[in-house]
């Protein structure tokens, strides 16, 4: 490189605008790339080329929040947040008309910001005239009244003068009287109007304190509605960005190539090749970057769209076909409008399980029945069941359980909350080769048992303590417990626990959830693990919505897999063939670089069914989970009233009727409590609650949940439920 800056010349003296060409730091692989930066009211933005600047802006950082440091000689470097650009110039010289223009441009941006003024507020542009005139108008009479005292003061302060002057000159004693009586009554008065003005002064300080709080709040407005406009227009750059890079993509890739295996041309020099090469750090294990090996180095497989069938995972035999045809619409949700502050105001701080809320705000499905949601891909347990290899089964566990989340990404209304000894089966073993039956078991906490096994060579059980808090502008889900997976065949046994849910915009703006943390996955017979990062998303991140990342590793900690996808879409591995230690990261950790095969894809998610919005955005299995079947439990969801009265669509009946069942679990509580505690006085036993479910502590974890205990399956066969409680 023969220059690394071109400075487009020194601006004119008091110039906004500042250009030229610098490099900017993109990754170890490509390094540093020329790029385009324009420096205009306070914004430092850059573009690949000077063309770029009428319509595709690359990245924006605001210098007034910026920190500008000179790690040497060429180098500058910005950082704001979580954003941070390493530049490049070729000489001092050139650095520091960088350096001296942003430090001027950032010092007018600080001076511009504590500038504003707050004069408006956020109302209508009458209302904000009306009030400003109204204000001035009062201010104006109390500097008047101000103004008036201070002339009377000035008027009898002379006149106070003055006597005292005719008393020092006096030498009759009974004018000497005269005088002092004249010379009192004017400091009386002087005492009078000084106080006159004392009051005035502090109505006008009062007066001044009330607005100066209002404009505060005014301006404390202004400024977060620019910042979510900034926001909002950089994440339209991005989305556009996101278009442009679709449409180049689109005519170089081969008809024939799998959605699975589309990645951007290694040759392409583009800023957005950083967001596939980068990978976030796990919590406790350094960054990797991932290099996709060529034919030259390393041998590779024909790339498919599903996980590719080796001789360890072969099917063992043919699917078992569905014996009844199950319902793929329901009514369509109707369209009642409710004021949400007025319910919600009084709701910050409290459990959510505790707040009472009208079916306004739930969907037509229960916890439990959200709960068995979580076997929407229950193939990829299948498939892994027939895993010969433990990391390639580790793999679509880690698949699976992202999958969970998949059906959240629209599904932003409350589930009913379980009655106690509520309960929800489903069975589907003639077709899909297993059985699934969960169980309210406590109704403070809320918490719910679920036991599935499978014919296909698994078991999967979990208990699931729902903690939720309303936070005024979020609502965070904390599910608590962990999930137990075990293959018949191996014996390998995994555990895992999930992420936090976040809904956001809950008192204004449109309602979106969200996935963040870290799941760890961990084979306890073999000691082996998957890390899993759940990206939160934010608005200034370059990285996909919803990402998620994971490595698995043997029990030594040797890596093996690199995952990567996002919880509402897809998630592909890649097998890693080398791994090399690169530079340090912007944390200071040092990164691994990871030579990898082709990605393969572990799962895609389903397609949502026909008009899916006006049904809840329900999936196909979520459509049928409610759906009446003969010989299911007393206790189980789909008997429940005011659910089913929602699901048709009389929401008002099915107020009245949940308020019924409520008002019943409080007082059936009570009798409870009440047989309880007259069995211990009379040294008998009262009846153990839940049915079907009793408490064990677990061997690996050392925790003490409920797990099945049998019986269900046995009763239903008979239809024998004369044990069961009448709930609903």
């Amino acid at each position: 490189m023969s220059s690394v800056s071109t400075l487009a010349g020194a601006p004119a003296p008091g110039s906004d605008t500042y250009k030229g060409w610098l490099f900017k730091w993109t990754n170890y692989l490509k390094g540093y790339q020329r790029r385009w930066f324009v420096l205009s009211n306070g914004l430092l933005s850059y573009y690949r080329t000077q063309a770029e600047m009428a319509h595709t802006c690359r990245g924006t950082i605001n210098l007034a929040t910026a920190h500008i440091d000179t790690e040497d000689a060429c180098n500058i470097v910005l950082s704001s947040g979580g954003r941070t650009y390493h530049l490049k110039a070729s000489t001092e010289v050139e650095r520091q008309r960088w350096v001296t223009a942003l430090e001027l441009a950032k010092a007018k941006a600080i001076r511009m910001m504590n500038d504003q003024s707050g004069d408006e507020e956020p109302t209508t542009q009458s209302d904000r005239s009306e009030g400003i005139q109204g204000t001035l108008k009062t201010l104006i009479s109390k500097l008047d009244d101000l103004s008036t005292c201070n002339d009377l003061i000035a008027k009898h302060g002379a006149a106070l003068q003055r006597s005292l002057s005719e008393l020092e000159a006096l030498r009759v004693p009974v004018e000497g009287g005269e005088k002092i009586k004249g010379v009192n009554e004017r400091a009386t008065l002087f005492r009078i109007t000084s106080n006159a003005m004392i009051n005035a002064c502090r109505d006008f300080l009062d007066l001044a304190e009330t607005h100066s709080r209002r404009w505060q709040r005014a301006l404390q407005y202004e400024r977060e509605q620019r910042i979510h406009l900034e926001e909002t227009i950089e994440q339209l750059a991005k989305q556009h960005n996101s278009l442009e890079r679709a449409w180049r993509e689109a005519p170089t890739l081969s008809a024939n190539t799998p959605r699975g295996s589309e990645r951007p041309q290694k040759g392409e020099a583009s800023d957005e090749d950083e967001d596939t090469e980068y990978f976030d750090a796990m919590e406790d294990s350094p960054a990797f970057i991932t290099v996709t090996a060529t034919e030259n180095t390393q041998h590779r497989s024909v790339s498919l769209t599903l996980w590719p069938v080796s001789p360890s995972c072969k099917d063992s035999g043919k699917e078992l076909q569905p014996l009844r045809k199950r319902r793929s619409h329901i009514p369509d949700k109707p369209n009642y409008s409710l004021n949400l502050w007025s319910i919600m105001k009084n709701c910050i701080g409290k459990e959510l399980s505790k707040i009472p809320m009208p079916v306004n705000f739930n969907e037509p499905l229960s916890m439990l029945q959200r709960l068995t949601e979580d076997l929407e891909y229950h193939e990829l347990l299948d498939k892994a069941a027939r895993c010969e290899s433990s990391l390639e089964q580790l793999c679509l566990v880690a698949a699976f359980s992202v999958s969970s989340y998949s059906t959240t990404v629209h599904r932003t209304a409350k589930p009913f909350n379980p009655l106690l000894g509520e309960t929800y089966e489903l069975d589907r073993l003639d077709d899909l080769g297993y059985r699934s039956l969960c169980e309210q078991v406590s109704h403070h906490p809320p918490a719910a048992a679920h036991h599935v096994i499978s014919q296909r060579g698994w078991t999967l059980w979990q208990q699931i303590t729902i903690s939720s808090k309303f936070r005024g502008k979020y609502l965070s889900i904390m599910p608590l417990g962990a999930i137990h997976l075990q293959f018949h065949s191996s014996e390998n046994h995994y555990v895992w626990r999930k992420v936090i849910s976040t809904v956001h915009n809950i008192i204004v703006g449109k309602l979106w959830i969200d996935q963040s943390g870290d799941i760890e996955i961990v084979n306890h017979r073999t000691k082996e693990t998957c890390q899993l990062k759940f990206s939160p998303y934010s608005y200034f991140s370059r990285d996909v919505p919803r990402k998620v990342t994971g490595v698995v590793s043997d029990s030594g900690g040797q890596a093996h897999y690199i995952l990567s996808g996002t919880w509402d879409d897809k998630i592909e591995s890649s097998k890693i063939v080398q791994s090399s230690k690169g530079g340090s990261g912007s944390e200071g950790k040092q990164k691994t670089v990871y030579q990898t095969l082709s990605p393969k894809l572990l799962w895609k998610k389903y397609p949502l069914p026909d008009n899916a919005e006006n049904m809840y955005f329900f999936s196909s299995l979520a459509l049928t989970l409610n759906e009446p079947e003969d010989g299911v439990g007393l206790t189980d969801s789909r008997l429940r009233p005011d659910q089913r009265l929602m699901e048709a669509g009389r929401w008002d009946e099915a107020n009245s009727e949940k308020q019924r069942l409520e008002e019943k679990q409080r007082a059936v509580r009570r009798r409870r409590e009440a047989e309880a505690t007259d069995a211990l006085d009379n040294g008998k036993t009262s009846r153990k609650w839940p049915q079907w479910f009793h408490k064990r502590k677990n061997a690996i974890t050392g925790e003490t949940t409920f797990v099945y205990k049998g019986g269900y399956w046995e009763a239903k066969d008979s239809q024998d439920w004369s044990t069961c409680s009448e709930i609903f």
